[in-house]
């Protein structure tokens, strides 16, 4: 009996979905791959362990020994453009970190470099500066299929097995040797003993939080509600009541900030002794401006000169602190140029204004022949 033609049909667009899914999966790299037919000599795919580590990124190794702390180890990942580097850090941050870097140029070349991170700025991403020992087996990059394969042996100085592992790629080709910024990246904590891998992200968004509240509380508010005690009193009580809600909404924010601080130390165990330190320090003497506030003396009573003194010159310290420990905690992070710029120009409207303020206050003040305008209370206490 003789096949109907929509059989014939069907039967062919079903056996060309199961080739294309077929030769779609062959470009795919796994660890079940044989890579021996196109990889240099020494990386043999049979001679290594295989592990599937981030998204689709493969890396295979030669089990550490302890004569010579050599392995041998083959990245691969898709690839369509821009660049795929494996780095090595010893606190798991790229700021420090030495990187393999591997790319296909333009006219099909294939490179292979070594970098170092020395900070976040595209100049401190530093071409053949790197601090892996590799050995006198040539490094190599390969493109086949859908993928690009960076080949290379790495000498530790140590038999330490577990090592920080950064995994980053780009969409951006180099230009002349100088890396775009990745698209994305990971961590991890792997043993080339074992093969043993745990996943240790980053918590970049808990830093980013970290620094936003930061900034926004202890260095933008908090000196704003200074500024309107001491540049609107001639705007009585509406100066009080600006200066308690900035203070109260700048000490809250901050506060979340050092929570979001003790978090991230809690995940990194970061060993930065003075930016804590002197975080903790802010938080206390914003502490005791609060409570100072509940505590006010009346403005008849012998103690409220000292209060006052007390109240305005703890403040100080504590924007002074605040401002410190913000540029050290920018310093620190691995944050980029973008933090530096926005806190730069925070701190420049704020010192202009301010000097332009102390200015107008003087020359209006010609009578007292004095520019303290010091933190006082309103002459009447609202209820509110």
């Amino acid at each position: 009996m003789a096949v109907p033609r929509r059989v014939h049909v069907v039967l062919f667009v079903y056996i060309t979905v199961i080739l294309t899914a077929v030769a779609v999966h062959a470009q795919r790299d796994t660890c079940g791959a044989e890579l021996n037919t196109f990889l240099p000599a020494p990386f043999k795919s049979s001679a290594l362990l295989c592990k599937s580590v981030w998204n689709s990124f493969i890396l295979r190794y030669s089990k550490l020994k302890s004569e010579d702390n050599i392995t041998s180890i083959v990245l691969s990942a898709p690839y369509s453009s821009g660049w795929v580097g494996i780095g090595f850090s010893n606190d798991g941050k790229m700021v420090g970190s030495s990187a393999m870097v591997g790319w296909i140029d333009n006219q099909g070349r294939a490179y292979i470099k070594q970098y170092y991170l020395s900070n976040q700025t595209s100049s401190g991403v530093k071409v053949d500066e790197g601090k892996l020992l590799t050995t006198d087996v040539p490094s190599a990059a390969v493109l086949y299929g859908d993928n690009i394969y960076l080949v290379f042996q790495v000498k530790f100085p140590l038999h330490i097995a577990r090592q920080s592992v950064i995994l980053a790629f780009s969409k951006i080709s180099p230009n002349k040797f100088h890396l775009a910024e990745h698209d994305d990246k990971t961590t991890l904590s792997f043993d080339f003993s074992s093969g043993d891998s745990v996943s240790t992200n980053y918590p970049y968004q808990l830093k980013r939080n970290h620094g936003a509240f930061a900034i926004f509380g202890w260095g933008v508010l908090v000196p704003l509600g200074a500024i309107a005690a001491r540049y609107l009193r001639h705007k009585d009580p509406l100066w009080y009541y600006l200066h308690v809600l900035v203070q109260f909404l700048g000490y809250i924010i901050g506060f979340a900030g050092v929570v979001s601080g003790i978090a991230l130390y809690n995940r990194t165990h970061s060993n930065f002794t003075t930016h804590r330190s002197l975080g903790i320090s802010v938080l206390a003497l914003g502490s005791l401006q609060v409570i100072a506030f509940f505590l006010h003396p009346n403005k008849d009573s012998q103690v409220r000169k000292c209060w006052n003194q007390y109240h305005h010159w703890l403040g100080r310290i504590c924007i002074f602190l605040a401002a410190i420990n913000i540029v050290l905690g920018i310093e620190l992070s691995d944050t980029n140029i973008s933090w530096k710029v926005i806190y730069g120009a925070i701190i420049s409207v704020m010192i202009i204004s301010t000097t332009f303020l102390e200015v107008m206050m003087c020359t209006k003040l010609p009578k007292e022949g004095t520019c303290n305008g010091g933190l006082q209370m309103p002459t009447h206490h609202p209820n509110s």
